[in-house]
């Protein structure tokens, strides 16, 4: 019988990412290492489905860029994930604990920015002089 991946946990880094698939049951059926350069052909070739990414910076732009596929994408803050990794800490781990984070009806995710609201803030930053000291503030 095969399952159908309907949640996937990618876990982002520099240079090589781990994706988690899970059917709707929560069985893990697809786990895989992935390099910069593979990431996006193998999202493109995926039906859709939701999609679950720790926020960080580099975390909006790659859901932007998900969501152009027609998937769902959800941030989540990394201490709302943390208390799903089941045992020592590695990027796999953390890619099985984003995917059944997203799932959970009651979590609360962030709200991925638009290109244009990151350079806007960073704008306003620079033509206060803030950002030049090294302060956004």
């Amino acid at each position: 019988m095969k399952h159908e991946m309907n949640v996937l946990g990618i876990d982002i880094a520099k240079r090589v990412f781990h994706a988690v698939g899970m059917d709707n049951t929560g069985q893990i059926v697809f786990r895989k290492r992935l390099s910069r350069h593979d990431l996006m052909p193998f999202i493109a070739k995926l039906p859709p489905v939701l999609i679950g990414i720790e926020a960080c910076g580099g975390a909006h732009y790659w859901a932007r860029r998900f969501r152009a596929y027609g998937h769902e994408v959800k941030l989540m803050a990394p201490q709302f994930v943390k208390p799903y990794v089941k045992s020592n800490k590695n990027d796999s781990r953390d890619a099985e604990a984003i995917a059944e984070a997203v799932t959970r009806p009651t979590r609360r995710f962030v709200q991925i920015k638009t290109s244009t609201s990151r350079t806007s803030k960073r704008s306003i930053a620079c033509a206060s002089g803030s950002w030049a000291s090294g302060r956004p503030w």
